[in-house]
């Protein structure tokens, strides 16, 4: 409703943050020529609201936050050495979930982890889906930027902390939330990037269309200095240059 509002008061262009917000801006202005803009969408060729990376295609550009999964999953391994399943819960109904799932699975036998999953469809859902992915028996959960997961996170960590068992998330705010660790990508700066993107379509310098999607590079380990004590466990040395993040 909102999408469809500020198309109906012909702004110049319109962004939406996240892949829900994204994907209702497009739906909204796709038959007008009002340019959108996202940033923090992991999957916008799933989503359909462009092409390609390369050339979008559609009125359409932005950033891309691509979770660099093989960096988390090593990170699991390394503070789990001993673990084998690794709990994720997803909303089906979001695209960048269910490309991160398939990727995890893919990865999952090169460090020798079962993936177990759990998809949701609403809120009102998540907290019987953590007490049963803890229900089967998972040494961890990991957390992607699954918007509906993330929103009710304080659930996934209650479910977890019963069962004693660390909760590794996707990014900085996650781990100060009660995560116990992650391969944080740096929002601030894709927001600058996305910025440069806005300006320069209105400023007439390019459309929409033909502008790359900007992916982030780089990412950072964090840790929850709290959460480690409390689970006791040791810091490897791998990550002993992490930042410590605290409440």
């Amino acid at each position: 409703m909102i999408a469809k509002n500020m198309v109906s008061k012909k702004y110049d262009l319109i962004m939406g943050i996240a892949t829900p917000a994204a994907m209702s801006s497009y739906a909204a202005a796709k038959s007008t020529k009002i340019p959108v803009v996202f940033t923090a969408v992991s999957d916008p060729v799933a989503t359909g609201i462009i092409k390609s990376i390369e050339k979008p295609g559609s009125n359409c550009t932005g950033s891309s936050d691509i979770l660099p999964l093989e960096q988390q999953m090593k990170m699991i391994r390394t503070f789990l050495p001993n673990a084998k399943k690794i709990g994720i819960l997803y909303t089906t109904s979001e695209p960048n979930s269910v490309s991160h799932l398939a990727k995890f699975k893919e990865l999952a036998p090169k460090y020798n982890f079962e993936i177990v999953e759990v998809g949701v469809t609403n809120a009102s859902e998540v907290s019987a889906a953590a007490a049963s992915i803890v229900a089967k028996g998972v040494d961890c959960i990991n957390n992607f930027t699954d918007n509906n997961v993330v929103d009710n996170l304080s659930t996934v960590l209650q479910s977890a902390e019963k069962a004693n068992i660390p909760v590794f998330g996707s990014e900085e705010e996650q781990v100060k939330n009660g995560c116990l660790a992650s391969q944080s990508i740096d929002y601030v700066a894709l927001g600058k990037e996305t910025g440069k993107i806005a300006a320069k379509i209105l400023k007439g310098e390019a459309k929409a269309s033909d502008i790359p999607v900007y992916t982030v590079q780089e990412c950072k380990p964090v840790y929850n200095k709290e959460m480690l004590k409390k689970l006791n466990i040791t810091l490897p040395s791998e990550y002993s240059d992490a930042a410590a993040i605290t409440k």
